[in-house]
């Protein structure tokens, strides 16, 4: 067995490997190609500005408060049943320019309740309804 040693069997190679960059071109290709249409879009719209107003309570707003158990209550006042405050929510429909009536529901309470408090409301020609909430923190 005879072993060349000192032969020079080993030559440079002059040529680069292109295999990668051409792997690295294509999915730069690719993605430009997915991304360009989400970028352009054929139709301009105006989308709305989010705008968070806070309200403010009038002296002229009616406020219906309504507890965990179920019991109402006009400003601080509290009323017998639904149909004393239909009776009630009449005399304030009838004045002109309407007052908007806001309902504060406890958080705990049936809805039940809270909706009852709603169709009384509607029942005596009321048109602003709406409710009062905390905004979380």
């Amino acid at each position: 067995m005879a072993m060349n040693v000192g032969e020079a069997d080993d030559e440079i190679i002059g040529a680069i490997n292109t295999t990668p960059l051409v792997d690295v071109m294509l999915v730069l290709l690719i993605i430009f190609l997915i991304t360009i249409p989400v970028v352009t879009t054929s139709i301009k719209v105006e989308l709305p500005k989010e705008k968070n107003l806070v309200r403010e309570t009038k002296p002229e707003n009616v406020i219906i408060s309504v507890d965990r158990a179920g019991k109402i209550y006009l400003y601080d006042t509290p009323i017998k049943n639904t149909a004393d405050l239909s009776e009630r929510m009449k005399k304030f429909a009838a004045m002109k320019p309407q007052p908007e009536v806001q309902i504060r529901g406890d958080g705990k309470s049936d809805f039940e309740s809270v909706g009852r408090v709603m169709y009384s409301v509607q029942r005596a020609g009321i048109v602003k309804v709406g409710f009062i909430t905390e905004p979380n923190n």
